[in-house]
C-alpha cells in the first residue's frame, strides 16, 4: 500500500498514527518531495471512483492562489489532471493506494470500512 503525505501536515501525521496502530504495512512517500505523475493521478482517479474534484486539495494555498474554485468548472478532466500533476500541493493528502481502492484525505469510518 502506498502512503502519499506531507510530513508537515497534521492530519497526515493522524493517518500515519491510524495505520501503524492498525498494523496497516504501507511504502511512504513525500507528496512535496515527489509529485504523483499524470499516468499515477489518472489511474488512481480511475480506480477511486470519485469526482476529480475530490484529488485537489481545496484549503491549500496554492488553489486558492490559482482561483481554481472559478477555474476548475471550466476546465476539462485532462487540464485538471495535468495541472495536479504540476503541484502535489495541489492534491488533496494524504492519499491511500492499494489495488482495489484509493482514498483522499482522512476520514476514520471511511479508512475503518476499506482497512480493518
Amino acid at each position: 500500500m502506498l502512503f502519499i503525505c506531507y510530513p508537515k501536515c497534521t492530519t497526515c501525521q493522524k493517518a500515519k498514527a491510524y495505520l501503524e496502530a492498525n498494523g496497516v504495512p504501507y511504502e511512504q512517500r513525500d507528496i512535496k518531495e515527489e509529485n504523483p505523475s499524470l499516468e499515477e493521478l489518472t489511474a488512481w482517479w480511475q480506480r477511486s471512483g470519485l469526482p476529480l474534484k475530490k484529488f485537489f486539495n481545496t484549503s491549500g494555498l496554492q488553489y486558492q492562489a490559482l482561483n481554481l474554485k472559478e477555474k476548475l468548472p471550466t476546465m476539462s478532466e485532462a487540464e485538471q489532471l495535468a495541472l495536479l500533476a504540476t503541484d502535489g500541493m495541489l492534491v488533496k493528502r494524504p492519499l491511500l493506494v492499494s489495488e482495489e481502492f484509493v482514498l483522499t484525505g482522512f476520514r476514520q469510518a471511511e479508512w475503518d470500512e476499506k482497512l480493518t
